[in-house]
């Protein structure tokens, strides 16, 4: 192994909490000058806030060293993009797509896109309601997913992610989404080509044994699952079985001594 992919929620923190070691472990890596990047399916904000997120947690970062499913998306519509797009992503998320052509908020047809995030409390019947419109409206509108996350670790509890909602949209327009995110394997492609490194030389770390694991094993990563973030026991008794298991990321530089 060469390189690492490192999730973040879940992984290195826990909503707004600092997971123990992650600092540690980021400063292990960088000083061993091993390559990686931060894949995220995080929607609800720009990369220019991770970073500012990160550096509280006193891990440094450049905005070119997180993937996210926004800028893949808008690396999309900006190279493919057949027209204006509707987008259901959170304020906080919309300067990823400067410079693109969006129709009205309230608009409920003229999209020849509709990208789907994390909305979170800002869901509700009308909001889905009108993608489904949208999507209607255009039967070669492209349904674009920021990701298949079904839930997430909040503070609070467990909030479901932008996944269920895509999976809502499928069902009623009959078309299936284009997936810029993880699980897809283009995604998980996309970070080996920046890292310059071939698929079996990288290791991703992540709490989700769906979207990390599953995906990343899709792709020929190697994966290891931490039991932190959203694991649940029963993650181990599924079909999906990471290369390793460890209790935090804290265990990765002691684990990796032993098995790079």
């Amino acid at each position: 192994m060469r390189g690492i992919l490192f999730d973040m929620d879940g992984v290195l923190y826990n909503s707004e909490a600092p997971i123990a070691g992650a600092q540690e472990t980021l400063a292990w890596a960088r000083g061993s000058g091993i390559p990686h990047l931060f894949l995220t399916n995080t929607t609800s904000r720009s990369r220019r806030v991770l970073v500012d997120k990160l550096a509280g947690f006193g891990i440094p970062a450049t905005e070119d060293q997180i993937l996210t499913p926004c800028s893949a998306a808008a690396t999309w519509l900006r190279a493919h993009g057949p027209g204006a797009a509707a987008l259901f992503v959170r304020p906080a998320a919309l300067p990823e797509f400067e410079g693109i052509e969006q129709v009205d908020e309230a608009a409920e047809s003229g999209a020849a896109c509709v990208v789907v995030g994390d909305l979170g409390e800002h869901w509700d019947y009308r909001a889905l309601n009108r993608a489904f419109r949208l999507l209607e409206a255009n039967p070669a509108a492209q349904l674009i997913a920021l990701g298949m996350t079904r839930f997430w670790q909040a503070r609070d509890g467990l909030r479901l992610d932008a996944g269920p909602f895509v999976a809502a949209l499928e069902f009623a327009c009959g078309r299936r989404a284009l997936v810029l995110g993880k699980p897809a394997r283009r995604f998980y492609e996309a970070a080996a080509q920046r890292l310059s490194l071939v698929a079996g030389e990288i290791l991703m770390v992540g709490d989700d044994v769906e979207t990390d694991i599953a995906g990343a094993q899709s792709a020929g990563l190697r994966t290891l699952l931490v039991k932190t973030g959203k694991f649940r026991p029963r993650d181990l008794e599924g079909p999906v079985r990471a290369d390793a298991v460890l209790e935090s990321v804290a265990e990765l530089p002691g684990w990796w001594r032993l098995s790079a």
